[in-house]
């Protein structure tokens, strides 16, 4: 019997790769897996009635605890984003394709296959993992050259129930961290989104009053929201929530994709948002100069190799035994002010701040100010000394 076991999202593209494994590959056996990442609830009971009429054999995992710890936390010390796209869907990928290979080889079938186009980059994602294992890897969207109109068609040939059609042919992915919108009118860059794309953020409103959260973080990791200690999947829950009514964490984007094609991108992430956004504040409190300005580098690093889904790059290890290292000190407390789709640091405390108020402090007497006298006659010393040669 020929079997292959496909990483399925319940979505158009992985719905009508079902019947075209049969109809076009020769498969008797599809098995699909269904990985939860944090996408909605309505999302996984759909896509598991659809996987349960559609394939012969269904495999749904719960890895939303896996995804936080093993991929949120790293990404969040590490200030995780891609020209100002926060790796939401990006960062999931490998974790799903690594799912579906342990399904592979607990049933021991040799033959993966996702539902990813050949423009975008979720291909490299899934056949970075999937090409690691000695199975054959298929990819009926690519390899058939096949339209999206053509797929809404052919699932209505099929009776395959697909939440797109023609009007709102909106390509959704959505986890735990972040929510992405493409595809249709959306793909002019000069078309203004509308608002019915976004379901995690209301439209930022200046009447609605602010509101102060706090975020307590333990070696670069957030362990509490207003002093109430939580685990991760609940905190980054409640800061969705939070954030969302404020209309923070939209991003329209243009993004230079790993094949190099520009794309136009739309997000909703309001918990990465506000959680970036307190780490990086956090940080310059507690880092260095030095580390600070190294970080930087490594963080963009960190963030093209997350990007491209090369997670198990040696390179990607390397990078984190660093990041790692430098967040021992990263502890304390950063409050953040949201606002009108904002979310703002106000404040900020650490055992471990580098901040010296006696010493920086205008009313200071802890350090005489003609101890600087010094070092301000060797500043800039060579630029005086050209400048005094070259007149």
């Amino acid at each position: 019997m020929s079997e292959v076991v496909l990483a399925y999202s319940g979505g158009l593209d992985t719905s009508v790769c079902i019947p075209l494994l049969r109809e076009r590959y020769g498969f008797d056996k599809v098995v699909t897996v269904l990985v939860d990442v944090g996408q909605p609830k309505t999302d996984i009971e759909r896509g598991n009635l659809r996987a349960k009429q559609l394939a012969d054999e269904h495999y749904v995992i719960d890895a939303r605890k896996e995804f936080v710890k093993t991929c949120l936390f790293p990404l969040i010390k590490a200030n995780g984003s891609y020209e100002g796209y926060v790796l939401g869907t990006a960062i999931a990928r490998p974790l799903i394709a690594s799912k579906a290979v342990e399904i592979a080889k607990k049933t021991g079938i040799k033959n993966l296959a996702h539902g990813c186009t050949g423009r975008g980059n979720d291909q490299l994602r899934f056949e970075a993992i999937f090409r690691a294992t000695d199975c054959r890897v298929i990819a009926p969207m690519r390899e058939l050259d096949l339209a999206r109109e053509w797929e809404i068609e052919y699932a209505r040939e099929h009776g395959i129930d697909v939440p797109v059609s023609k009007e709102r042919p909106w390509s959704i992915d959505e986890n735990l961290w972040s929510r992405s919108i493409e595809g249709g009118r959306l793909e002019d860059p000069y078309f203004e989104p509308p608002e019915e794309i976004y379901e995690w953020t209301r439209s930022p409103s200046a009447s609605k009053p602010t509101q102060l959260v706090e975020i307590g973080f333990e070696q670069g990791v957030p362990v509490s929201l207003d002093g109430i200690r939580m685990d991760g999947l609940e905190l980054i829950g409640q800061l969705n929530q939070i954030g969302g009514e404020h209309g923070v964490g939209r991003t329209d984007m243009i993004e230079d994709r790993v094949l190099g094609l520009k794309a136009r991108e739309n997000y909703e992430h309001p918990a990465a948002t506000i959680l970036l956004g307190a780490h990086r504040d956090l940080e310059h409190l507690v880092l260095s100069r030095a580390e600070l300005r190294f970080k930087v580098m490594v963080d963009e690093a960190w963030s093209e190799l997350a990007y491209m889904g090369l997670v198990e790059d040696p390179l990607f290890a390397d990078l984190n035994a660093f990041i790692d290292q430098s967040q021992k000190r990263v502890n304390g407390l950063v409050k953040m002010k949201l606002f009108c789709g904002s979310a703002i640091p106000v404040g900020r405390q650490s055992p471990d701040a580098l901040y010296a108020q006696d010493m920086v402090s205008f009313d200071s007497q802890t350090l005489s100010q003609k101890d600087a006298e010094g070092f301000a006659k060797y500043h800039g010393f060579q630029a005086r000394l050209l400048k005094r040669k070259c007149s």
